[in-house]
């Protein structure tokens, strides 16, 4: 966990700078407005780095963060956060779409857009963050499923699950463990999103629903040496030709993005100190990669450095 903030140990005068510039470092630009600016602002923010995604908890008092359109143009990652209410309650405008999120529920937030969120009073709120493209679902079933959370099914699991996050989160610090669940978190929200857009969206649903079976079966099998197209697609009894297309859809190579899924999972057993004895070879043969060479040039392009570097 990082701490990016704790007005308690601030002057008064600095403690709006300080929140402006923490919430910024933590999520996208936004126009910040405290309840009672020249009173009893105070906060404290804390971070999590979850591999690609994170997590990101704000506790204080009165605020409202406006992202306007100027705020869109300027830029920023394209990302989405799935936040819980933790206390207080707060109102959530965007797409034309106003609701009150009470306490111990989630709301859905398209980073890319306009929003506007706020509360008054004490309040807190505790969001994970991700890129749209580690999601890997279409924006119509994004958009579908942001006012139908309550209707899935798995709703109570993730929103137990992003609640004890923090606790969890506080064992496992600085461990490749954080990572693993980053991603297992990742799936909870992809099958969230799903599952909430079905009924609304019908087919391109049901394809994003056998893309998030596809990543999860080859991320459960990395290791297989004859993991390929032709395995992947036997398995989902589909073509290998739709395969290709369902990746297409989701603006990805197949081939890449397995590539990069077992250099990451390379990446985490070098860093790893349980595995130092292992020569780096076993490692990379271990991940699909036969060729030791190859390894170490595919890793250098996506990292960097060499493997041995980055075992250190």
């Amino acid at each position: 966990m990082t701490m990016l903030l704790d007005t308690a140990v601030l002057p008064p005068r600095d403690r709006a700078e300080a929140f402006y510039a923490a919430m910024m470092s933590a999520s996208v630009p936004s126009r910040v407005e405290h309840e009672d600016p020249d009173g009893d602002v105070h906060a404290r923010m804390d971070f999590w780095q979850l591999g690609t995604p994170d997590l990101f908890r704000n506790e204080g008092s009165g605020i409202r963060l406006v992202r306007t359109p100027k705020h869109v143009r300027i830029g920023g990652p394209e990302r989405l956060a799935l936040a819980v209410q933790v206390t207080g309650s707060s109102v959530f405008s965007q797409g034309g779409r106003d609701r009150r999120v009470r306490t111990g529920e989630l709301m859905l937030v398209d980073l890319t857009a306009p929003y506007d969120f706020a509360w008054t009073g004490r309040g807190a709120s505790q969001a994970f963050q991700i890129d749209y493209a580690d999601l890997g679902l279409s924006v119509e079933t994004i958009r579908a499923a942001a006012s139908r959370l309550p209707s899935s099914p798995v709703y109570d699991l993730v929103l137990n699950h992003l609640t004890a996050l923090p606790g969890i989160l506080e064992s496992l610090h600085d461990t490749p463990s954080a990572g693993m669940i980053g991603e297992s978190t990742t799936q909870l929200v992809r099958a969230l999103l799903t599952s909430a857009a079905d009924d609304d969206t019908g087919p391109p649903a049901m394809a994003d629903v056998l893309f998030s079976r596809i990543t999860w079966y080859v991320r459960r099998h990395l290791r297989d040496p004859a993991l390929g197209p032709a395995q992947i697609a036997a398995a989902h009894n589909v073509s290998v030709r739709y395969l290709y297309k369902l990746f297409a859809d989701h603006h990805r190579s197949l081939e890449q993005w397995l590539i990069t899924e077992r250099l990451q999972g390379a990446a985490r057993q070098l860093a790893d100190p349980a595995s130092r004895h292992l020569p780096i070879a076993v490692i990379a043969a271990r991940w699909g990669f036969d060729d030791a060479t190859h390894f170490t040039r595919r890793f250098r392009r996506a990292y960097g450095i060499t493997p041995r570097e980055w075992r250190g």
